[in-house]
């Protein structure tokens, strides 16, 4: 290939690419507070997340597309139930991909993502464990962004737990949960 054909070439490609480069990623915080109220154990939950958004979109479908961000968790679990321990931690990270209205002051999204977590403590209780540290987070939710920049985001979650039978027993837990962000 004769070098004015890629000169040529890579100045083509980066013009496609620029747009893209231009853009800069998002970062946000994230408050999150929960309830789970299954097999006879009653947690509550806040949580706090760190929220990447690397401003990735794909397939425009009559004005609404795809993204991705990415978030990092640390949450706090109480339940005046439990009779081992009653203070549970968990540290995770999540990719969460969304199906978002790509203009408006309101954009209303759907998302859902798999993550995975780590428990301080897997038992909760003598009748009730979830048998290993290490859980799987399945999640599906509604929410919109909002603001001057879109900055802001609020939205509800239904979160599932379970180690995905790794170890027995496997009860999992559900997690409804109430979150806001904000993006700098």
């Amino acid at each position: 290939m004769s070098r004015p054909l890629i000169r040529a070439a890579s100045l083509m490609a980066l013009s496609f690419a620029a747009p893209g480069l231009a853009r800069a990623d998002q970062f946000g915080v994230q408050v999150a507070g929960g309830v789970a109220n299954s097999h006879d154990v009653h947690e509550s939950k806040v949580d706090l997340g760190g929220v990447w958004d690397p401003q990735w979109s794909w397939w425009e479908i009559g004005g609404w597309h795809f993204a991705a961000v990415f978030e990092g968790h640390v949450a706090y679990w109480h339940s005046s139930k439990a009779d081992v321990h009653d203070n549970v931690f968990e540290f995770g990270v999540t990719p969460v991909f969304r199906f978002i209205k790509s203009s408006g002051a309101i954009r209303p999204f759907v998302e859902a993502g798999v993550g995975v977590r780590l428990l301080s403590h897997p038992s909760i209780s003598s009748h009730y464990t979830m048998s290993s540290a290490f859980q799987f987070a399945d999640m599906v939710g509604v929410g919109a962004s909002f603001g001057s920049r879109q900055q802001y985001a609020a939205g509800f979650r239904f979160q599932h737990l379970s180690n995905a039978s790794i170890k027995e027993p496997n009860p999992g837990i559900d997690f409804e949960q109430l979150y806001v962000q904000y993006n700098f």
